[in-house]
């Protein structure tokens, strides 16, 4: 995870000038603190907790002040390195130039409405997690050891393809509707399997 700070630096970089950016120095720090800062905050937190608990699990003091060194000392450096690289490159042209002006979007079905077809693009791949899903709580909550650890991972790999699968599909159907505003749909579509889950 550390040595990944190069391709952090330069595709930042990249996509930041072509969208013209000016602030070079914010757009370095914040790919380089900004998601790295809140998992160690939570992770801070949740180890501050087991430390007045003083529960084994907690992680030595020592051990945090090694991860600050490994992020600041090693991540942090290599997307700068990665950002000069990046910034180097000339920047991502479009393919096509986009019209100033909105084509108007005619009228949609029901299924390609923004949230009708949210909540049903989420209802699939829950379906093909759900038994799973109800053996690992009911293992969870009955404090038995769950063993079916290659199944899961199985499930896992079904749930990946649903997800893709129904994403593609309904932002097909988006497309062929004449509604360019696919791009938060298409994240939404797969994402609302969290909510069905939570």
């Amino acid at each position: 995870f550390v040595c990944l700070g190069t391709p952090a630096g330069y595709v930042a970089a990249r996509v930041y000038k072509s969208f013209g950016g000016e602030k070079w120095k914010s757009n370095v720090l914040l790919t380089s603190m900004l998601c790295p800062g809140i998992v160690f905050a939570h992770f801070f937190i949740l180890n501050l907790v087991l430390w007045y608990y003083s529960s084994s699990a907690a992680i030595p003091f020592f051990t945090l002040v090694a991860l600050l060194a490994l992020w600041f000392g090693v991540s942090v450096p290599l997307t700068f390195v990665g950002a000069y690289f990046g910034f180097r490159k000339p920047p991502i042209e479009q393919p096509v130039r986009t019209n100033q002006i909105p084509r108007q979007i005619p009228d949609q079905s029901v299924y390609t409405q923004p949230i009708p077809g949210i909540i049903m693009g989420g209802v699939l791949p829950f379906g093909c997690i759900f038994i799973q899903l109800f053996f690992v709580l009911n293992s969870i909550w009955s404090s038995q050891i769950y063993y079916m650890y290659g199944f899961l991972f199985l499930v896992f790999i079904i749930l990946i393809i649903t997800c893709s699968e129904t994403t593609i599909l309904l932002c097909y159907f988006h497309l062929c509707a004449e509604d360019y505003h696919w791009w938060w749909r298409s994240f939404l579509t797969s994402g609302f399997t969290a909510f069905y889950l939570a």
